[in-house]
């Protein structure tokens, strides 16, 4: 199947809610936003007058959004550069084993590198989860063992 890559504009945010929830269930989330309530966050958050990400998506033959690499970018990083961080990377089921993964990952580094001042990529993945984790050493990343990450909720959605 062939698969275009391309940046989200404002008119995918109905497709990326609904990948969201797709999403949750993945991780295993048994309760989801309602939708209208995940649409107006995908909005705010790439789209706001203050955007907090960016997304690469995965669009299909038939224009569905099939996946995506959600990411910003953080600083410092190294020094005073800045880096990349990979939040979200996700490929329906259907695609996977294809190469788009692959792709998703080339189109980031290419979009870190041009940017000025961008030292690195960096993200996460489980450590209960072999099957990312075998992804990215297919790609000949290597696990940096020295972070431990702390997470408080704020209490509010």
């Amino acid at each position: 199947m062939t698969v275009t890559i391309r940046p989200a504009d404002k008119a995918d945010t109905p497709a990326l809610a609904e990948l969201i929830e797709e999403i949750e269930r993945f991780y295993g989330s048994t309760e989801v936003q309602p939708i209208e309530e995940r649409r107006s966050q995908v909005e705010e958050a790439l789209f706001g007058s203050l955007p907090l990400a960016s997304a690469l998506l995965v669009e299909d033959e038939s224009g569905d959004i099939v996946g995506l690499a959600a990411y910003s970018f953080l600083w410092p990083a190294a020094g005073s550069s800045h880096s990349l961080f990979l939040k979200e990377l996700y490929v329906r089921d259907t695609l996977r084993r294809q190469g788009v993964g692959a792709r998703l990952m080339k189109e980031l580094r290419a979009i870190a590198a041009a940017r000025s001042g961008c030292s690195r990529v960096e993200w996460m993945t489980d450590r209960d989860n072999p099957i990312a984790r075998g992804f990215y050493r297919s790609l000949g990343f290597a696990e940096f063992d020295g972070k431990i990450v702390y997470r408080v909720d704020t209490g509010t959605a």
